[in-house]
């Protein structure tokens, strides 16, 4: 099956996925410059993470809801709207404040977006869903990628110059999804506000999301507190998270499901989890060049996870994908709302080192409930391997 031969529609939705992916990296190679900019805190900067996250993760209570009412291609719009207009008014902030409360809405536009593109991606990619799969893993990893590049040429300039940059792009990705994507069928249902939540009562998505909350805490401590421990410029903070974002992709969209068809998905995810944990660690402790490796390195092992995590989530129970990745979205993404805090708040009432110890203790945990709840999720885990190598009689990753 070839890859990239997919419809218009399918390429207009990835494009402008990669672009709400860029969103979250936005800030990293910024963050001092902002700080410094606003007369801000370190904890408090750190706030646009949480903030942004923290919506999100209520949000994904919404989006089915909503796409089940108006249509997948109106959600879409109408996130891309919000992310355009709450990302341009970030860029005139004069208070970390109004930075703050500006990324929460982009938070609420990301959140419409990004959870019906996966859907309207699995709709309508050719190549069944293992394939719309690894062409959202790809625009994610590209977007975490290119995001903290964008952010670092931009904020070099000015720190609010991204913002206004993000919104240029998400205007272009708008105008791609109203020329190239027709509406999508509606559910046969609607999607009421409470389903996700009892998506939930599956042990199988339930086991995924917990595990997937102390993975969160891991990933975005390494996402949102790295930058202040590195101290760099922004073309250097860039640089760095620019090759994490490279391994994040590369490892999601190649490596993962070769790992998976070799080891078994649970396997991998367990492995993949307890050297994140020994990488934070090391990254916490290490001298400045140690710290940057591991720090690039952390990216490959963020990439398998989060392609095991995504098709666990959406394989592993029988509600409808929307339904249970709203669930599974819904636990994970309060972990990427409260690292972002914590992490500068421990550090103020210990050290440097402790936050990474954190988080490595919150890998483990992550690890651990997939060891303990393997059961829960076995079963899926064995067909996402078959699906690896053949799906619909046609095969999808070639060794």
């Amino acid at each position: 099956m070839d890859l990239l031969r997919q419809p218009k529609a399918v390429w207009a939705t990835a494009g402008a996925s990669v672009v709400a992916f860029m969103g979250i990296g936005l800030v990293d190679p910024i963050l001092p410059s902002i700080a410094q900019g606003l007369h801000a805190t370190a904890g408090q900067v750190s706030l646009l993470f949480t903030s942004y996250f923290l919506i999100t993760a209520v949000a994904m209570l919404l989006t089915g809801f909503v796409s089940s009412r108006i249509g997948g291609r109106k959600t879409l719009l109408l996130g891309l709207a919000f992310v355009v207009v709450f990302a341009g008014l970030a860029g005139t902030s004069d208070s970390v404040g109004q930075l703050v409360g500006f990324r929460a809405g982009w938070g609420l536009g990301n959140a419409l977006f990004v959870s019906t593109a996966l859907a309207v991606i699995v709709g309508a990619a050719a190549g069944g869903s293992a394939a719309a799969i690894l062409l959202y893993e790809s625009a994610l990893g590209l977007g975490m990628a290119c995001g903290p590049l964008l952010g670092a040429v931009l904020g070099n300039l000015s720190w609010r110059y991204p913002f206004f940059g993000t919104a240029t792009l998400m205007a272009i990705g708008f105008l791609c999804i109203t020329a190239f994507l027709k509406e999508q069928p509606k559910p046969a249902r609607r999607i009421s506000l409470l389903d996700p939540i009892r998506a939930l009562g599956h042990g199988g998505l339930a086991t995924a999301a917990i595990s997937a909350f102390f993975y969160n805490y891991t990933f975005f401590t390494v996402l949102a507190f790295t930058p202040f421990v590195l101290d760099m410029t922004p073309y250097r903070s860039g640089a760095v998270f620019f090759a994490w974002g490279v391994l994040l992709a590369v490892f999601s969209v190649i490596v993962a499901p070769r790992m998976q068809e070799r080891f078994g998905s649970l396997k991998v995810l367990g492995g993949s989890l307890v050297l994140l944990a020994a990488d934070v660690l090391v990254l916490g402790y290490g001298d400045h060049t140690t710290a940057i490796v591991c720090t690039i390195l952390s990216g490959a092992l963020i990439g398998v996870n989060n392609t095991v995590y995504t098709e666990l989530a959406l394989g592993v129970s029988d509600a409808p994908r929307p339904v249970a990745s709203a669930g599974y979205n819904f636990v994970r993404w309060f972990a990427a709302a409260a690292a972002p805090y914590f992490a500068p708040k421990i550090e103020e009432w210990s050290d440097i080192h402790i936050p990474f110890v954190v988080a490595a203790v919150t890998a483990l945990l992550g690890a651990a409930v997939v060891a303990v709840r393997r059961r829960a999720l076995a079963h899926e885990a064995e067909e996402l391997e078959t699906a690896h190598a053949t799906e619909d009689g046609v095969t999808v990753f070639a060794n």
